[in-house]
């Protein structure tokens, strides 16, 4: 197996992770959290853009699936609650990558986490549709983050509707 990972990095990888200031793990750790939160093939660069200048400024992580990994989850909403879990895999709480992957990371993550987008983003937010909202500030992020709420709420009070109807 580790022969043909060897195999299936693309070449120049020894000179990016120089680059990009990544060891080897480092590199699979972040691909793996790439390949969880994305769903939409023409994000996975952005994705890793937003990991990549939280890095960069000294920033928490802050990536959900670290978390829910950490609490045994598959894919799955977090609460604030969840957030609190002490583990080194959880960046809410610990500065930097966690220790080691939460996942097999595919071709497409490792690429990305190697050739992260030119951005200037350091948030993003679900959509409910597989897409996610990319965002600069923090204002911009709640404000994401409103949006998304607010379709929770839409989606609970038609399911709600559906039930009483």
């Amino acid at each position: 197996m580790v022969a043909n990972f060897n195999v299936q990095l693309p070449e120049g990888t020894a000179q990016r992770l120089l680059a990009l200031n990544l060891d080897l793990n480092g590199l699979v750790a972040l691909a793996s959290i790439v390949e969880w939160e994305c769903m939409i093939p023409s994000e996975a660069r952005v994705i890793s853009s937003v990991y990549h200048n939280r890095l960069r400024k000294g920033m928490l992580l802050q990536a959900d699936p670290t978390v829910a990994y950490a609490l045994g989850k598959g894919p799955s909403r977090l609460f604030y609650s969840d957030l609190r879990v002490d583990s080194p895999y959880n960046t809410y709480m610990y500065e930097g990558l966690p220790p080691g992957a939460i996942n097999n990371p595919g071709k497409r993550s490792l690429e990305a986490a190697l050739n992260p987008a030119q951005t200037p983003y350091l948030f993003f937010v679900a959509q409910g549709d597989g897409t996610h909202a990319f965002t600069s500030t923090f204002n911009e992020h709640l404000q994401a983050k409103e949006k998304l709420d607010e379709l929770r709420r839409q989606d609970a009070m038609q399911a709600e509707a559906g039930e009483q109807g």
